[in-house]
């Protein structure tokens, strides 16, 4: 198609578009907003605002349009994007064969920036019609001090304690929301995480309940008592839209989208059945609305994301810089089979409607998809908040029964050694990890103290002191030392 042919995206475009992508058949001008959505990123527009865009396309859902939020500085282009194309954008799934399949999205029919009018917001969040308030903020968003409670003493938090200016935080924006309700005699809405962190509704409401207690605390055990914040587990691999995708968009289908989303085939949300003003009929679009999050939780975080951390050191320092590449290697597809059967899948609870073999494998497709593009150094950062997290749990079940720890044990010693900072061939790697300053000099002096790495215990706990693990991660260390990273993975993948 010629430069500058393409026809911009907007409601009154939309009819020209019906024969070359899917488009909604819905009339937009007939929803109305019952969710508010703080943090409208690409997964956002991949997930949730898909999933209530297919309830709209079945004829339901009619009143829970979504209206966005944005409080950042980076949300200002969202901002205008939005308000340029009526609050649509394009959404691509990119199978592993290169197979395309793209939809307008639409359920996205209002969006206001904060900083612009924060009175507005807190008066739509206070709105009776606003019945769900839902969040992608990062884990970084909840204010999560070094202690693990809520940080009190960001100045941000403090700006909007004081009550001297507006709101500008989500905490801020929300609480006010909360007591101009209570105040009223409306109910409050369901604060809904759909953050990628474990326990994420438990986290909101302590994060939430917190800063209410500092207001007042009476409004605090109010907050505590009567707002749901139920649990999710999200999943849906959809890395930064690259900068390419505009114009790909543009020559598949004739269309010109400012901030197109291009994201996996596979999505998975499951969700706790916990809302206090009702919800839409997810589980009628592919939702598991469950009772316990917690057994979705742990096979998420020991597979997936823990099968992330065994493939990115070891990928890494075999010369792999794209996921795809190392996960379309025989001997890492063995490796991370191996780790997921003998040691991630014995530590699991019972996963109801969850095929977990078929689980397994499509796990190996998705990190083998090249369209996602998704790159190793990605994963290897904030390590020392991951590990932890993901991986350590495992190996401290293992011990505990009596099973098998050797991969997750080489995977420790692989981070290990790429925190070294040197990679095989004596090119530098830049370690992005907030403890990089206390990980990187201890890494450095394993060659002389082999366990010097472990020594962290605000990181590994105990475990230099059980001997079986010490054992299995200096095999891996020597296996790394001797032969490299590639061969240490064809030997432990058998």
């Amino acid at each position: 198609m010629p430069q500058g042919s393409a026809t911009p995206l907007r409601a009154a475009t939309l009819p020209e578009f019906g024969g070359r992508l899917a488009t909604p058949t819905y009339d937009r001008s007939r929803i109305s907003s019952g969710i508010v959505h703080f943090g409208v990123g690409g997964f956002h527009r991949a997930h949730q605002a898909m999933y209530v865009d297919r309830l709209l396309e079945r004829g339901m859902a009619h009143d829970w349009g979504i209206c966005g939020i944005g409080i950042l500085p980076g949300d200002r282009k969202m901002r205008d994007v939005l308000a340029e194309q009526d609050g649509l954008y394009t959404l691509s799934t990119v199978a592993p064969d290169g197979t395309w399949a793209t939809r307008v999205i639409g359920s996205i029919i209002e969006y206001r920036y904060a900083p612009d009018d924060p009175e507005a917001v807190v008066e739509k969040l206070a709105d009776p019609a606003t019945r769900i308030v839902s969040l992608t903020i990062t884990e970084g968003g909840y204010r999560i001090g070094a202690t693990g409670e809520f940080d009190a003493d960001d100045p941000a938090v403090r700006a909007d304690l004081t009550g001297n200016t507006p709101p500008a935080t989500v905490f801020g924006l929300v609480i006010e929301a909360l007591v101009r309700r209570r105040s009223h005699g409306v109910a409050p809405f369901t604060v809904l995480s759909c953050d990628n962190i474990e326990g994420n509704g438990h986290l909101a409401r302590r994060m939430f309940g917190a800063f209410a207690a500092l207001r007042d605390p009476e409004l605090g055990i109010w907050v505590a008592q009567r707002v749901h914040f139920p649990n999710s587990m999200v999943d849906r691999i959809t890395p930064v839209t690259p900068t390419t995708a505009t114009d790909e968009i543009e020559r598949r289908y004739g269309l010109t989208d400012r901030w197109p989303v291009l994201t996996e085939p596979f999505a998975q949300w499951v969700l706790e059945d916990s809302f206090g003003l009702g919800r839409p009929a997810f589980d009628e679009v592919g939702v598991q609305l469950v009772d316990d999050v917690a057994p979705y939780e742990l096979m998420k975080l020991r597979l997936l994301n823990a099968s992330h951390q065994a493939l990115c050191y070891f990928g890494y320092l075999s010369g792999y810089r794209l996921v795809h590449e190392a996960a379309r290697d025989p001997a890492f597809q063995r490796f991370l089979m191996r780790y997921m059967d003998a040691e991630a899948t014995p530590t699991l609870r019972t996963v109801p409607g969850v095929d977990l073999d078929r689980y397994k494998r499509t796990l190996l497709e998705r990190f083998a998809n090249p369209a996602i593009g998704d790159t190793i150094a990605r994963l290897c950062a904030e390590s020392s908040d991951r590990i932890p997290k993901w991986l350590l749990p495992v190996i401290r079940a293992q011990l505990d029964t009596g099973g098998e720890i050797d991969c997750a044990a080489a995977v420790v010693a692989s981070w290990a050694r790429y925190a070294e900072g040197v990679d095989e061939q004596g090119a530098p790697i830049e370690v992005v990890d907030r403890r990089r300053d206390q990980l990187i000099p201890l890494a450095r002096q394993q060659r002389e103290q082999p366990t010097a790495f472990l020594g962290e215990r605000s990181v590994f706990g105990d475990l230099i002191d059980r001997p079986r693990f010490v054992t299995a991660y200096l095999a891996a260390l020597g296996s790394l030392r001797t032969k490299g990273a590639r061969a240490t993975v064809e030997d432990m993948s058998h």
